[in-house]
């Protein structure tokens, strides 16, 4: 990775909403922004929002599968880069 890519990724990193997103797909493989909404205690809109960061980033992936989308953590992270999320993520109380 650049340094370019790495910055968008600590940029989406530096909320603790996101952290909390991918803390909860750390636990479940996979959910739909409703389930992940319901998780973090979130708007549907505003958990989007925080989804699309994540995304851009390649911090996660997405499926869209009829009306519902399934977002899960981004298996082309390298690996270095996973460590360091997962300690953030694991960090939150």
């Amino acid at each position: 990775m650049k340094i370019g890519e790495y910055e968008k990724v600590f940029k989406a990193l530096a909320n603790k909403r996101r952290l909390e997103i991918i803390k909860f797909l750390s636990e479940k493989s996979e959910a739909t922004v409703g389930e992940i909404a319901k998780k973090i205690k979130l708007s549907i809109k505003a958990t989007s929002k925080h989804l699309i960061i994540l995304a851009n980033a390649e911090v996660l992936e997405k499926d869209q599968r009829n009306l519902l989308v399934f977002y899960q953590k981004s298996k082309a992270m390298p690996k270095k880069l996973q460590s360091l999320i997962n300690l953030f993520s694991n960090s939150l109380e």
